[in-house]
């Protein structure tokens, strides 16, 4: 199109150049010189074409090309837009751990650390561990009381893996009662105070058992938060009582390590579905619950010996626990005392557990005792799985004892969400089964946390 344009523009001059060559030899046909004449009319000719020629130049356009940021219209910043329904809170908290043990190895199948299912006979004398908890809460309530919300935390460990706490959807009446359906825990029946090494995050129903170690019952099984399943709760308030039932709908084998229950390899058949009722009573700094816990789905899973199923599931426990809370009304100077006790009635076993602690002024100290009777037991395969590490090998009465204490340094460089806890535990087996002689075995260690909210 442009070289178009420029051929138009060339064909002009040359026709208005003709044109005033013509008008210029009509003028001077009588007047001027021939000479003259000629010469004139080239030089006015040459003019006019230089003319336009420079006419022609400025009259195409020039494009600039650049590179620049877009620039938007709106000078706004982006907006968070929310739904309008809830109230939304963010929050999380860091929580890293640097232990020391006495030496490799485990008496019991407590778990120690939020990067273990559970302490293996292969534990490092020096570990770093510990997880990052974000959280995403939701809250709704209408003016007659009325209320629905959710709650979400994810888990990323030291060890490059992603888990969870919660998630969990409820609704109810406030003061009254409540519905929750999800991953979650139910009540606390065993409560441990500022424990830093016992208590963990992730999955609490799972792992809890490993075949060969002695086991610390503390009604958890059917509390919630399993990686196979998830739990159905409904509660009630009526002054100072507290109601609930927790449901938790999980396959029962993952509550063993190895799934393996006295030397023995399982077969899931079907999922379990523990019903977990308590009964609360509170009275300003003093409260108490009784709870228990059942699988209620025979033959979910067992073995089978010489074609013939044998069901392992059948698990009923108990639970009573006590607190008496004085730091509600003194903080500074208050102590939180809890004492509790837990009793497991199982397929060819019984656990008995109990446990107390105090916290007052910053320092904390606790012990437990836990007694397993094994009526049966199946040696053929434990040793793939212990590596001559296992202390249950045989029927017969095994006692653990557990002390732990801890120390807290809070406001670290001066800042209210940052605390540091310096804990420590002991541990003792004290082994008497009925073939054999009796033994025993300690370990102990020592952990520096880190704790940081935000």
């Amino acid at each position: 199109m442009s070289r178009a344009k420029s051929l138009n523009l060339s064909q002009a001059a040359l026709l208005l150049s003709l044109r005033q060559f013509l008008s210029v030899s009509n003028q001077c046909r009588n007047d001027c010189p021939p000479k003259v004449n000629a010469e004139k009319r080239a030089s006015d000719a040459e003019a006019q074409i230089r003319s336009l020629k420079q006419q022609q130049v400025a009259a195409t356009p020039t494009v600039n090309v650049q590179s620049a940021e877009p620039i938007a219209a709106d000078k706004t910043p982006p907006k968070l837009t929310l739904s309008g329904f809830s109230d939304i809170k963010f929050y999380g908290d860091v929580e890293f751990n640097m232990d020391a043990a006495s030496r490799s190895g485990s008496l019991t199948s407590m778990r120690t650390s939020a990067n273990k299912d559970w302490a293996s006979g292969t534990n490092e004398r020096w570990d770093i561990n510990g997880r990052l908890l974000l959280g995403f809460d939701g809250y709704q309530r209408l003016d007659n009381g009325n209320f629905a919300g959710f709650s979400v935390q994810p888990l990323a460990d030291l060890t490059g893996k992603m888990n969870l706490d919660d998630a969990v959807f409820f609704f109810g009446r406030e003061n009254d009662w409540k519905i929750k359906v999800g991953r979650f825990e139910a009540y606390d029946m065993f409560p441990l105070n500022q424990d830093t090494f016992i208590e963990y995050s992730g999955n609490t129903a799972n792992d809890l058992y490993s075949d060969g170690y002695g086991y610390i019952y503390m009604m958890k099984e059917g509390r919630g938060r399993s990686d196979s399943g998830g739990n159905f709760l409904l509660s009630k308030t009526i002054d100072n009582w507290y109601f609930e039932v927790n449901t938790l709908l999980e396959n029962g084998s993952t509550l063993y390590t190895e799934k393996q229950y006295h030397g023995m390899d399982l077969t899931n058949d079907k999922n379990v579905a523990y019903v977990r009722p308590v009964i609360a009573w509170q009275n300003g700094r003093f409260s108490t619950a009784i709870a228990m816990e059942s699988n209620v789905v025979n033959n979910a899973y067992g073995y089978y010996e010489n074609g013939k199923w044998i069901d392992q599931s059948d698990r009923t426990g108990y639970g009573f626990t006590m607190t008496w809370n004085g730091q509600k009304t003194d903080p500074e100077d208050g102590a939180v005392i809890n004492l509790n006790t837990a009793y497991m009635d199982a397929t060819d076993e019984t656990d008995f557990t109990a446990g107390v602690n105090a916290l007052w002024h910053r320092f904390e100290l606790g012990y437990i005792y836990a007694h397993n009777k094994i009526e049966a037991f199946n040696a053929t395969n434990i040793d793939a799985v212990c590596e001559d590490d296992c202390w249950i090998t045989d029927p017969g009465n095994y006692d653990i004892h557990t002390i732990h204490a801890s120390y807290l340094f809070p406001n670290v460089m001066d800042m209210k969400n940052f605390n540091i806890y310096l804990g420590a535990y002991a541990s003792w087996v004290e082994a008497n089964p009925n073939n054999g002689d009796n033994s025993e075995d300690a370990r102990y260690g020592g952990r520096l946390r880190f704790k940081y909210f935000f």
